[in-house]
């Protein structure tokens, strides 16, 4: 997600409220999530609204009393309070506000798996559906496709992983896969990924080994991982025997490839420079 400055700051406020709100032992955080996404929903189809919300020439208290007008007893106080900061602030525009509603209702989820002790389990099966969906073009391109409805993707998504997943996964699932919109499901999924590794204070390394690791073997790689990058980090791994044999590391955008293949290639790109 890529905001500017104005947008920056309005969810830095937002992220502020949402706190407050999810710290009151009353609200419900997987309500909360819900209900923002929800509203993410209405305002990706609703474009005149989605600018009413954002409009700067109006005042800050007319977009929160149009959305207390909207919003006003089908959806919970919790959520109300973080949308009245929503519409308090200014947005760089009508995309990156909607943008900033998501990531709060992400937020919101994650905050009831961690509340429910499932955060590590939520990242994990993220993970495993990210690979899934990554591992067949056809099914990536079938939740990535634009012309396709909504509604038919969710219901492919829910017969794939429903009762498989925590309800949390699933729910964010569906959410990257109905704001796809041509980009990746797969890369959404891996950001998810690292959202949730993020509040078990990880970074992620996605492994790719060539044979399934003992979790011996995984537990001296992390070790190994953790010192040369000076932090904890939460390890996804995935075998691929085309590897032929070892394995590739790749931790935000550094790669490190000790496999038999990447040590193939790069004999034969030194051997196309001789």
């Amino acid at each position: 997600m890529t905001l500017h400055a104005a947008s920056r700051e309005a969810l830095d406020l937002a992220e502020t409220r949402l706190g407050e709100v999810l710290a009151d032992a009353g609200t419900d955080p997987a309500t909360a999530g819900d209900e923002l996404l929800s509203v993410v929903d209405l305002l990706d189809r609703e474009i005149g609204l989605r600018r009413a919300v954002s409009d700067a020439s109006a005042s800050p208290e007319s977009r929160q009393g149009l959305v207390r007008r909207l919003f006003d007893g089908k959806l919970s106080e919790p959520a109300l309070k973080v949308l009245d900061a929503v519409a308090g602030s200014r947005w760089s525009s009508p995309r990156e506000l909607v943008d900033g509603i998501e990531s709060l209702g992400r937020s919101a989820l994650l905050t009831s798996a961690e509340k429910t002790g499932n955060v590590e389990t939520v990242e994990s099966q993220l993970f495993q559906v990210a690979r899934i969906v990554s591992g067949s073009s056809e099914l990536e391109a079938a939740l990535s496709d634009l012309a396709a409805p909504a509604d038919a993707k969710r219901t492919l998504v829910r017969g794939l992983f429903a009762d498989k997943v925590d309800v949390v996964t699933e729910t964010l699932v569906e959410q990257v896969v109905r704001r796809a919109k041509g980009r990746g499901v797969g890369n959404g999924l891996d950001k998810l990924v690292a959202l949730a590794a993020e509040r078990r204070e990880r970074s992620v390394a996605y492994v790719t080994s060539a044979n399934a690791l003992t979790e011996e073997q995984q537990t001296q790689l992390g070790s190994r991982l953790n010192g040369i990058y000076g932090r904890t980090l939460a390890l996804h791994v995935e075998v691929d025997p085309r590897l032929g044999g070892g394995l590739v590391v790749r931790v935000g955008d550094e790669v490190i490839d000790g496999s038999t293949a990447g040590q193939l290639a790069a004999v034969r790109r030194r051997l196309s420079r001789a």
